[in-house]
């Protein structure tokens, strides 16, 4: 007798155990790839052109 309240209990647990969503994170097989195209000549000229200037304007007789 005091069997089968557990029993059913157990079996219970176990049909509203089954029914639960599963979720899953798959990685993806390729690789994350980032392309960062930063161009950075721009600012590298603009501090050559101040460089230059400042040069030209310090020594006049350069060229």
């Amino acid at each position: 007798m005091k069997m089968k309240p557990m029993l059913c209990v157990l079996t219970a647990a176990t049909l509203f155990a089954a029914c639960q969503p599963k979720v899953q994170i798959v990685p993806s097989e390729k690789p994350i790839v980032i392309e960062l195209n930063v161009n950075i000549n721009q600012e590298i000229r603009v501090r050559l052109d101040k460089d230059v200037e400042d040069l030209i304007a310090d020594n006049p007789d350069l060229f």
